[in-house]
């Protein structure tokens, strides 16, 4: 069901993700020509869906420039239309801090709303202070996408309502980039599995 790229890009065969213990695990890994590379799980082909509540559960990686992200979307022709549900920063101004050993640590994310019919036009937009070290433990990032409104969710606490229509069937996508407000990985920034963006899981309700 799921692909480990996006349309636009091909995989890279650096061994930087896998399914452990039920949960899915991607890292921060350097390729053999030294970069790090962007790696993205989506359903695009695969699974699509209008309207419903998707939830993740997961704990995100720490390091300057990792940039994780749970969001629907959808290319179809020129349009673009996505729901960033979580995207975090570290190492990004106000997006968290930075502890004792070096490391970027995330307390911040944000939900974003792209309607998609023409560039830039962003409909709703909430930086959300989780006043804990997101890199550290499991939370549930959240939306309910209704036909006119979308409610998004942070431990089942709501953060953003946007009331815009936006009817589109759209995939899922989890990714670990880089860059962004989160600036550029470097060597501060820890490599492997054990700082994984992890997700214990993915859910998508739809509405009777």
């Amino acid at each position: 069901m799921w692909n480990d790229h996006i349309w636009y890009e091909s995989s890279n065969a650096t061994k930087n993700f896998t399914v452990e213990n039920g949960s899915l695990k991607i890292w921060p890994q350097r390729d053999a020509s030294g970069k790090f590379f962007n790696r993205t799980i989506d359903t695009d082909g695969k699974y699509y869906q209008t309207y419903g509540y998707f939830e993740m559960e997961a704990k995100l990686p720490a390091g300057k420039g990792t940039w994780p992200a749970f969001w629907l979307f959808n290319h179809i022709g020129s349009r673009r239309p996505e729901m960033d549900i979580m995207e975090a920063y570290a190492g990004g101004n106000g997006w968290g801090y930075t502890d004792s050993s070096g490391i970027a640590r995330p307390t911040v994310y944000g939900a974003t709303v792209w309607k998609g019919d023409t560039d830039g036009q962003q409909m709703g937009f909430k930086m959300y202070d989780a006043k804990v070290d997101l890199s550290s433990s499991f939370h549930k990032y959240a939306v309910k996408w209704e036909p006119n409104k979308q409610t998004y969710y942070f431990d089942g606490k709501e953060v953003l309502v946007v009331n815009v229509s936006m009817p589109d069937p759209m995939y899922i996508m989890l990714d670990l980039w880089y860059g962004s407000a989160a600036g550029q990985p470097d060597n501060s920034t820890p490599q492997g599995k054990d700082n994984s963006y992890e997700v214990k899981y993915v859910r998508a309700w739809k509405f009777k």
